[in-house]
C-alpha cells in the first residue's frame, strides 16, 4: 500500500469515530476528544521522531 492509500484510510477511520462521538451524550463526548486527541497527538509524535524531524 502507498502513504496515500494508507492516510485515506487513516482518514477515513478518522471521520468515522468522529461522528460515533458527535451521537454520544455530551457528558461522554469529552472524554471521547480527549482520548482521541491523545491518539492523534502518538501519532504525530511518533511519525516526527521516525521521520528525524524535529518541531518547529
Amino acid at each position: 500500500m502507498s502513504d496515500e492509500t494508507n492516510a485515506g484510510e487513516a482518514v477515513d477511520g478518522l471521520v468515522s469515530r468522529l461522528s460515533v462521538i458527535d451521537q454520544q451524550p455530551l457528558d461522554q463526548r469529552a472524554l471521547a476528544f480527549a482520548q482521541l486527541h491523545d491518539e492523534l497527538r502518538a501519532a504525530l509524535d511518533s511519525s516526527s521522531s521516525a521521520a528525524g524531524s524535529t518541531p518547529r
